[in-house]
């Protein structure tokens, strides 16, 4: 199957060639066929030009943000009181670690081979990593309330326990920390890639993907 665009006085036409032996619905051969194809997936010197070196250092970041949740957290929730039920129910430390990782290795793959599709995806990672950080940075606060409480109303010896209190205390505020550097660093990898995809000048790149997004909500309606 292919998909081929032409423009003429102002009219845009999509010819579509699909594939009567293949069991699969048109819209998913015309993603398949957009995805594999070289406007989408070649390397662009352009991308590689706009977005500079910024994006492997922000991707470092993002994983040593990530690994750095994931060890705190081990120790929060392994210390008995430096965490509430919901961290120890859902483990939200480990995979929101494991998000942010995530993120970040895009971020350094995206600036390696920065072709239109890989950068696309890169962008998108990122603004969903914004909401992520949020949600870190909300969880943890409320961690860090519940907690605080608990070590109130607990049967213990002050004087004794009051640096361990102190210490889960500080790794919750530097995990807050953390998420909030996280959600910098997901808007500038955002930001970077959108400002590089909307000024890449390569001719071979030259597709209105706004027309093509229509053209697909045509077809599924």
């Amino acid at each position: 199957m292919s998909v081929t665009m032409s423009k003429a006085d102002g009219v845009t036409v999509f010819t579509v060639a699909a594939d009567p032996n293949s069991s699969v619905p048109p819209i998913c051969q015309i993603l398949k066929n957009l995805c594999c194809s070289p406007v989408c997936c070649s390397v662009s010197e352009s991308l590689r030009r706009l977005q500079g070196g910024s994006l492997s250092a922000l991707g470092a970041l993002q994983i040593l943000v990530g690994l750095l949740n994931i060890g705190l957290g081990t120790i929060l929730i392994c210390t008995g009181g430096g965490s509430w039920w919901q961290m120890d129910a859902t483990g939200f430390p480990y995979w929101l670690g494991g998000l942010f990782i995530l993120f970040g290795i895009f971020c350094i793959l995206s600036e390696r081979f920065p072709s239109p599709c890989l950068v696309t995806i890169t962008v998108i990672l990122n603004l969903c990593g914004i909401a992520f950080a949020i949600t870190a940075v909300v969880l943890y606060s409320i961690n860090i309330a519940h907690i605080g409480f608990w070590w109130i109303c607990r049967d213990h010896d002050y004087w004794d326990d009051r640096s361990e209190n102190m210490a889960v205390q500080g790794i919750n505020s530097l995990l807050i920390i953390l998420s909030a550097l996280q959600l910098c660093l997901s808007i500038s990898s955002s930001v970077l890639g959108i400002k590089a995809l909307r000024k890449r000048q390569d001719p071979v790149e030259k597709v209105n993907m706004g027309q093509l997004c229509c053209y697909f909500c045509f077809v599924l309606s």
